[in-house]
């Protein structure tokens, strides 16, 4: 993982030896442009660069800079020839951008990507270990309500 702390950091460019652990839940409001104060905790996991994309109308992905590629060679990777696979992954990657934050640590979320996922003002960003995901407040509360307290049990299938 590249770790960046600041543009003018003697540090900038320095590889980090630790793996991404993104994790928390963090409430922030958009400005009036459709910006987003990225969490300063998830701001050091995600990088400067990091990439925004829909996987879902329920939230949008943010995933470091090593993670979107790893993720994109994956979907690269997919025969042309699955053609519902491939109509996916068209829908992925022309909802993808590409995020640097300015000085104040804020990104802009594209209008298009706010308007598919219910983003209006205020948003939850959680951290889900190798990505965040940025859900409209309401939309999570939903989402919380429905996973209620037996999500952990939905985990012991797979030895957790």
């Amino acid at each position: 993982m590249l770790l960046r702390l600041g543009k003018n950091s003697k540090s900038a460019n320095r590889r980090a030896s630790v793996n991404t652990s993104l994790i928390g839940t963090y409430a922030h409001s958009l400005d009036e442009k459709g910006r987003m104060a990225v969490p300063s905790k998830l701001r050091i996991e995600l990088g400067d660069p990091f990439y925004i994309a829909c996987l879902s109308t329920k939230c949008l992905t943010a995933f470091p800079e090593e993670e979107w590629h790893k993720f994109a060679e994956k979907l690269s990777a997919i025969p042309q020839t699955a053609l519902e696979a491939q109509r996916a992954v068209r829908m992925i990657f022309s909802s993808a951008c590409k995020c640097e934050p300015d000085k104040q640590g804020r990104v802009l979320l594209p209008q298009v990507l706010r308007e598919k996922t219910g983003i209006d003002k205020e948003v939850v960003v959680i951290g889900a270990y190798t990505r965040a995901e940025i859900w409209a407040k309401e939309r999570w509360a939903d989402f919380e309500k429905e996973a209620g307290g037996d999500a952990m049990a939905s985990l012991s299938e797979f030895g957790i």
